[in-house]
């Protein structure tokens, strides 16, 4: 090549950090949209696998409760399909038994066990000595106490709203459920919706 002579594109590209980058995000942002945009169309990812409902007023309470006091932080929530997993858990997750689940909580981490399955496995009792003092009930624990949740009363005015938002995203509440959740969960308390919650979870794949 003659000192004079014109720098390819290819040449262009690569002594371009700016066009580099560019091309780049472009190349990634479009191989994001091949693999997820078909996903949105698929039956297996968009419809409930037989059995799923919506949450009750009272497990869609102990759900938000789980969220607030940062469970997922601890505990994921999807069985992935090697061997281990399934002998330990149970059967792998699917994605349609997550869409009434905004935001879903599959997680990663796990300094406690995975909780997709864990609904039907211990009694309510078990659930409410556990949260309340975990070493009660397995003395090697690591996990904190919650012994204000048997204390603090449920916001009943809280369940109608949040119901009414999540139809708007998919999930099929019908008005009479939505004008009866507070009477569902008056005068229950918080460790009562999240024993709910975890009662629930992945019963409905059998």
């Amino acid at each position: 090549m003659s000192a004079h002579s014109h720098p390819t594109g290819h040449e262009k590209i690569e002594t371009s950090n700016f066009l580099m980058i560019v091309l780049i995000l472009a190349a990634v942002a479009f191989g994001g949209l091949v693999e997820i945009v078909p996903l949105f169309f698929q039956r297996s990812t968009t419809q409930p696998v037989e059995g799923l409902k919506p949450y009750t007023p009272l497990q869609l309470a102990g759900r938000d409760i789980y969220l607030r006091e940062g469970c997922y932080n601890c505990h994921s929530q999807m069985v992935r399909p090697f061997r281990a997993e399934t002998l330990r858990y149970g059967p792998y997750s699917v994605a349609g038994e997550f869409v009434y689940d905004h935001p879903f909580q599959w997680g990663s981490k796990r300094t406690g066990p995975d909780l997709h399955r864990v609904g039907g496995r211990y009694s309510d009792e078990w659930h409410q000595l556990h949260l309340n003092n975990p070493r009660d009930v397995v003395p090697e624990s690591n996990m904190p106490a919650y012994p204000w949740l048997a204390k603090n009363a449920l916001d009943p005015a809280e369940l109608a709203p949040k119901m009414k938002a999540l139809r708007l995203v998919g999930v099929p509440y019908s008005d009479d459920e939505i004008n009866k959740a507070a009477d569902d969960v008056k005068g229950r308390t918080e460790l009562e919706a999240l024993v709910a919650y975890l009662q629930v979870l992945g019963t409905a794949r059998k």
